[in-house]
């Protein structure tokens, strides 16, 4: 017998609705509507949709209780070797250890949004919540988590997320002025931007923070030194030699991370410059190797483990009480080391 391709009628919404109810709105069975609700296989997808709506318009989702020992959170970083992501695990770990709770990582392989066959994986492993670095999830993702009272925190979001998606995240704009407030106070006044993908909020934010510090300062914007690249000490590198080749050559550099600032250093280098000498480079995040790099970099610290701890906090409270508040920035800050210096 085909299936049927119109969309259910909801189910009314007095009380809190059974999965037999759903199962029978559904016309399939209670085994099926408990497969589809734990990300099974074995149902085909026209069924899945149906029974998927049905959760969702019936406000169906499971009661929340308080994590028992030994429970899943789960954690989705972008990438498991960088050192940015290496922070947020140490913040979302050290909260998990504190609850006995086991810790799951998922990474996205240079995607900003999890896949299809995450999402499956998700509802098969039941964590009690899930954290994800500045991932982009669909509003299928969101309503499949949600009506399995799964909750769900993004630490320092790619774009602009829907507003009742809980974010932690950090003053971006704030530190892009500190760090050209920071040069332009050195005496610097030809300083370039190098940021990081336009697609991340953060990167535009930076940016925009670097724009209105010169601004305020009456320094006119020269879009021929502003640059972008992805997050990484390559685009750094890559963009660093475009940069500081020229003959009217910035004597500052404000960039999207530190990543990017180390392969700034290593350009100058390569092209037989000084840093800070002849050029002084900013960074942003301050993760380790900045410390490391010789010279120790100047950066804005941007509170990473912190606001690991404050996303997996955030999302436990979720799984047990109604929280008001869903959305924080934490402080950022400059340190200031020493690859950056007053102009020649």
């Amino acid at each position: 017998m085909p299936e049927p391709t119109q969309r259910p009628a909801p189910l009314p919404t007095a009380g809190r609705p059974t999965l037999e109810a759903i199962a029978r709105r559904a016309a399939v069975s209670l085994s099926t509507v408990s497969k589809v609700l734990n990300g099974r296989p074995g149902v085909s997808a026209a069924t899945r949709s149906r029974v998927e709506q049905l959760l969702h318009d019936s406000g169906y989702a499971r009661r929340g209780h308080d994590p028992e020992r030994g429970g899943l959170l789960e954690l989705v970083v972008a990438d498991l070797t960088s050192e940015w992501s290496i922070e947020i695990i140490r913040g979302v770990e050290r909260v998990t250890r504190e609850a006995g709770l086991v810790l799951g990582l998922s990474a996205l392989d240079d995607h900003l949004r999890p896949g299809a066959d995450w999402i499956a994986g998700v509802l098969n492993r039941k964590p009690v919540a899930v954290v994800l670095q500045f991932s982009d999830l669909t509003a299928t993702h969101r309503r499949q988590l949600r009506t399995r009272n799964i909750p769900f925190v993004v630490v320092d979001p790619a774009g602009d997320p829907p507003g009742d998606v809980p974010a932690i995240g950090a003053t971006n704009w704030a530190g892009g002025v500190a760090a050209t407030r920071h040069l332009l106070g050195l005496g610097h006044r030809r300083i370039a931007v190098l940021s990081g993908p336009a697609d991340l909020m953060c990167s535009r934010a930076r940016v925009a923070g670097y724009q209105s510090a010169l601004e305020e300062a009456g320094v006119g914007l020269d879009p021929t030194i502003a640059a972008s690249g992805e997050f990484s000490r390559a685009a750094g590198e890559r963009e660093g030699r475009r940069l500081l080749a020229r003959n009217d050559r910035p004597t500052g550099v404000v960039c999207g991370n530190d990543l990017q600032a180390l392969g700034v250093m290593d350009a100058a280098f390569a092209l037989g410059l000084a840093v800070p000498d002849d050029v002084s480079v900013v960074g942003f995040d301050d993760v380790a190797p900045a410390l490391w790099a010789r010279p120790p970099l100047t950066t804005v610290r941007q509170p990473l483990q912190e606001m690991a701890e404050e996303a997996a906090r955030l999302a436990l409270r979720l799984r047990a009480e109604d929280v008001e508040n869903t959305r924080l920035e934490l402080a950022t800050s400059l340190v200031v080391r020493s690859s950056t210096a007053a102009p020649r």
